[in-house]
């Protein structure tokens, strides 16, 4: 018997995907639990559209993480804060500090957990810092950290 899975079924597959089972697996287990519905062919026409529209959804995410990327290729970011006199700062400047600076200067509003910063940064300086957007979409600006004791 085909089966839909509603849900991720460890030894069958993964959610929408279409397997498969023995009919007393599919009456007996699966329907009734809810993690899956028979195969009819009204079924398997809503799981074509559902499945259409995820992947049109993926193409306009990563359509619009490029287009983000392109934009954002090249740009300094400039963050202040209170350095001693070496040039180390008091505190550090972390992904958290520069997602509020792109916000504030670029109108740009991106997850603090998009921005790929091994270490908080904790010198005066340019540093140049990884954004990942998107699986397999990412780009890179720089980030110039200024002493605010000077303004």
């Amino acid at each position: 018997m085909k089966v839909i899975l509603k849900q991720d079924v460890k030894t069958l597959g993964k959610k929408d995907q279409i397997v498969e089972v023995n009919d007393g697996y599919a009456r007996n287990f699966l329907i009734p639990k809810g993690l899956a519905v028979e195969a009819t062919p009204a079924a398997l026409n809503e799981a074509k559209a559902k499945n259409a529209a995820e992947k049109h959804r993926k193409e306009n995410e990563l359509a619009n993480a490029q287009k983000l990327a392109a934009k954002m290729s090249g740009i300094t970011v400039i963050v202040k804060s209170k350095a001693g006199a070496n040039g180390k700062l008091f505190g550090s400047i972390t992904s958290k500090d520069i997602a509020e600076q792109l916000k504030v200067q670029y109108k740009i509003d991106i997850d603090k957990k998009m921005i790929n910063l091994p270490e908080a940064i904790k010198t005066l300086g340019e540093t140049e810092v990884e954004i990942k957007l998107y699986a397999g979409v990412s780009t890179k600006i720089k980030v110039m950290v200024e002493d605010c004791q000077g303004t």
